[in-house]
């Protein structure tokens, strides 16, 4: 019997995640200079990193020869977040920290229910232990909590939201998020995926974590590589109960989070120009590429992310003029939506090269 057809069959049957494509490799497949491309595929920061994460990590670096210790990030996540450190838990990017709570609640026999056109990462993580899948059909192209809700079978053990969400960027209102853990049983955890929490106006921003206090089955992730621009150093952490957090420690890889990334997460965390400028540099992008969609009557789902999500028949055509023109964007069929590209807010000369490809693209 050939190797792969021992491997267990739901392994199998699952299809790789695809990240957006990188900048080296599309300058190896075209001959195209580097510094000639733009890179507006996977919603990173365009302003980098932090510079006070840049600086802690030229420091970390020569404490390299010892394993981590995460007290220092667990500690500043505790003050900010007004919980205990053992209700925190980190993960090599938050993907990691998904991934561990599906470990721990899944397994063949048990479901996990998620919204049609949300984070690629939710079936994956579900499949990879043998759980089945249950997509909710979009209302929106966002979540229909009502309908997922009405998902929920005897078997169900698990339910994933991002909010805001991705690819589409939409964002559910936290009084309908509230009445949904309200009604969602006990015995089912909830992940509430923030990656992109930073990116809300301040205004309309609440902080769920005071949730905690009242839902023990409630997970919130949230992550480093977007706002905080640590992406490459690859750190995000849970906050949830004490109980659910012993759970995913126990199936967590020892030293799981490296030396460079914890250093740079603390630094980042109290780097607030950074933040502030990313944040002002988004909203600002945002109006650009909007206005500029407008003009080339492109329509777009409003988002509330840094990025956008846009409709252009023959999407895939479109992409690979864009590529050859050193333009790289996001295709998101694989999402079951063929028609649509989704491009992260870069600065204002990058959203211009990219709007200025997309023209002539068309």
């Amino acid at each position: 019997m050939p190797l792969d057809e021992q491997s267990l069959p739901y392994i199998r049957s699952i299809s790789p995640y695809q990240p957006g494509k990188p900048i080296t490799q599309l300058a190896r497949d075209l001959g195209l200079p580097v510094d000639r491309i733009v890179k507006l595929a996977s919603n990173e920061n365009p302003l980098g990193m932090s510079p006070k994460a840049q600086a802690a990590v030229g420091v970390a670096i020569a404490g390299l020869s010892r394993y981590p210790d995460d007290f220092a990030l667990k500690q500043a996540l505790a003050e900010r977040s007004g919980l205990g450190m053992e209700r925190i838990v980190l993960g090599n990017g938050s993907n990691d920290v998904l991934d561990l709570v599906a470990r721990v609640f899944l397994a063949p026999g048990r479901s996990a229910i998620f919204a049609q056109y949300a984070f690629a990462v939710y079936p994956l993580a579900t499949i990879s232990t043998g759980g089945e899948p249950i997509a909710v059909a979009a209302s929106d192209y966002g979540h229909d909590l009502e309908a997922m809700l009405a998902a929920i079978r005897p078997n169900t053990r698990l339910i994933w939201i991002a909010n805001p969400n991705n690819p589409t960027g939409t964002f559910l209102p936290y009084a309908q998020l509230k009445t949904f853990l309200q009604a969602v049983p006990s015995n089912i955890v909830v992940v509430l995926d923030e990656a992109y929490n930073e990116y809300l106006p301040p205004a309309e921003r609440v902080d769920t974590t005071a949730w905690l206090a009242r839902h023990g089955n409630l997970v919130i992730t949230r992550t480093f590589s977007k706002i905080y621009g640590l992406a490459g150093l690859r750190i995000g952490y849970a906050l949830c109960s004490a109980e659910i957090a012993d759970l995913m420690n126990r199936v967590r890889q020892p030293f799981n989070c490296n030396n460079l990334a914890l250093a740079a997460a603390v630094a980042a965390l109290d780097d607030h120009e950074f933040v502030a400028r990313s944040y002002a540099l988004n909203r600002a992008g945002m109006e650009q590429i909007i206005a500029g969609l407008k003009r080339l009557a492109c329509r777009h789902i409003p988002s509330h992310g840094n990025f956008l999500t846009f409709y252009v028949p023959e999407a895939a055509a479109v992409n690979q003029k864009l590529l050859s023109n050193g333009v790289i964007v996001r295709p998101i069929a694989a999402y079951g939506m063929p028609d649509w590209l989704r491009v992260t807010i870069g600065t204002e000369s990058e959203n211009s090269r990219f709007l200025e490809a997309l023209e002539v693209s068309l």
